[in-house]
């Protein structure tokens, strides 16, 4: 079955898979684990922040980002179809006690001119704007890209206002690797960072948070409230360091492979590609069918591909490591024949 769901479900190499075998642990808690201590350095120096934090899950970095940087009663603004606004369980309210100023973007984009006019005024009828929250790649838009000179223009707005920027870097090193950057070019424009050691990095599980050491020292502590305090993780670092040294630049390959997918799509009756991929996931439209969404995909699934509904009439293709480009070919042929 070739598996097209999402890169979440990327198994670890066999590199990987020795290094955990044969990594040196301790109890990360009282900071005793080297595997650990030696991944969150190194992604301290990659993202060029002053310190990281191994931490469970893209969303629980997120969560200690927002829980770090605010009080109850804050509001943070965040995009329409934002990770942390749209798939995270309303956390930031029923953890931080924040409320979300939303802002619709273009493909994951905000206008710097509209977050300037979303920051509160001084006045006791408003909450106080806290934090402001970005996505990058923007997954609801197909992995988009938020550029560079965008996410400048949004740090000056919160510089001057005296506001951090947290983004939600899930998969930020596809956006660097499609644009040809390092990622520490992206970070520079952000205050905190999240950004996944599994999807199209491979680990089995983990992310980094990174920030300046006073807020991973605050963040370290929510970490522990919310359970998140690991022992001997270092089990679970040692495939993280991988990620980090050998499984960046190969993410061009999953982005190679989505674009021939799309411009297979392009091509096929009844079928509209609602995004040019930037990176690795494709968003069709299913409309003109005639198929709703569970009969479309349980016709592909006959065909021994899998693929996720991505809102009514639409479904979402992504690649990663363990997609071949054999694997590509028959999802084309799949789709032709499903589309008939």
């Amino acid at each position: 079955m070739i598996d097209l769901r999402s890169d979440t479900l990327t198994q670890p190499t066999k590199e990987m898979r020795d290094a955990i075998y044969s990594a040196s642990v301790g109890d990360d808690v009282y900071g005793e684990d080297p595997t650990i201590n030696k991944l969150e350095e190194m992604a301290a120096e990659i993202t060029g922040k002053e310190a990281a934090l191994f931490v469970t899950s893209g969303t629980q970095g997120n969560q200690l980002a927002v829980l770090a940087q605010c009080s109850p009663g804050d509001e943070i603004i965040v995009e329409s179809e934002s990770h942390i606004f749209f798939y995270e369980g309303a956390a930031i309210s029923a953890l931080a006690g924040v409320q979300p100023r939303v802002i619709e973007g273009v493909r994951g984009v905000m206008d710097p001119a509209l977050v300037k006019q979303a920051i509160r005024s001084e006045d006791i009828h408003f909450p106080d704007t806290t934090l402001i929250c970005l996505e990058n790649t923007h997954n609801r838009s197909g992995g988009s890209v938020v550029s560079l000179d965008n996410l400048k223009k949004i740090y000056d707005v919160a510089q001057e206002a005296g506001i951090p920027v947290h983004i939600d870097g899930a998969r930020l090193f596809n956006a660097a690797v499609a644009t040809y950057k390092n990622v520490s070019d992206y970070t520079q424009y952000c205050d905190s960072v999240q950004i996944c050691l599994s999807k199209g990095l491979g680990s089995p599980v983990g992310s980094i948070l990174a920030g300046d050491k006073k807020f991973i020292q605050k963040a370290r502590k929510w970490r522990k409230r919310l359970g998140g305090g690991m022992r001997q993780a270092g089990f679970l670092a040692a495939s993280g360091i991988i990620s980090l040294t050998k499984m960046v630049d190969r993410l061009a390959e999953d982005h190679d492979k989505a674009q021939k997918l799309a411009e297979a799509i392009e091509g096929m009756n009844g079928l509209a590609l609602v995004n040019k991929p930037d990176t690795n996931i494709v968003i069709i439209n299913i409309e003109n069918t005639k198929q709703k969404n569970e009969e479309f995909l349980e016709r592909l699934k006959q065909e021994g591909v899998l693929a996720v509904s991505f809102g009514e009439g639409q479904i979402r293709l992504t690649t990663h490591y363990d997609v071949s480009d054999e694997d590509i070919e028959h999802a084309i042929s799949a789709l032709r024949r499903v589309v008939g």
